[in-house]
């Protein structure tokens, strides 16, 4: 087997994930609203779990259609506390919808959230050339400032953090290390 990132060799999901998804450029609104709710869901919590949840988040979030998420009411909110296949926290139930209006505002203003997000790197991924796990940061320059622009157009549990994850997750940031075959 091919060298991978140290993290990716924990699971089997965790390297499938590796391989196929991790820091890979991603351009589709769809998916980028799909990382951005899951990235918000996994806050306190492993990847792995979300991952492990990700199937029944799909169906529970009606595939990560944006649109019909912005609608989700009261009631849904409440189906969704019940459905024990995704994390059940009302506050990331509730800022996921309120994320799903925003995103929506902003795919208004900029034609795609692809448009949006990318430009924060000049829409070129960076390329870290790191040599193991304990030298990628949890945040950056770059996530600082998505994060508070988004935080400034209301988005919820967006916190530099998270948004340096979900770079990472859709390839705006490259952090493979440089022994691993993705890099």
């Amino acid at each position: 087997m091919e060298n991978r990132c140290e993290w990716a060799c924990k699971t089997e999901i965790m390297g499938k994930y590796h391989d196929e998804e991790w820091g890979k450029p991603l351009h589709d609104d769809q998916k980028l609203f799909e990382f951005l709710i899951l990235e918000g869901m996994q806050a306190g919590l492993s990847w792995l779990t979300i991952l492990r949840k990700r199937e029944a988040f799909r169906q529970a979030y009606e595939d990560f259609d944006v649109l019909k998420v912005s609608l989700f009411d009261e009631q849904k909110v409440e189906e969704l506390m019940q459905n024990e296949g995704i994390i059940r926290n009302r506050l990331k139930i509730l800022a996921s919808i309120n994320n799903a209006k925003r995103f929506l505002e902003v795919v208004a203003e900029f034609g795609s959230f692809d448009n949006y997000i990318w430009k924060f790197v000049d829409y070129q991924p960076i390329v870290n050339r790191w040599e193991s796990l304990s030298q990628i940061p949890p945040k950056t320059e770059f996530s600082d400032r998505i994060s508070k622009d988004l935080l400034k157009r209301g988005f919820k549990f967006v916190g530099s953090t998270i948004i340096y994850s979900h770079m990472q997750a859709t390839g705006m940031i490259n952090d493979h290390t440089v022994s691993c075959f993705c890099h």
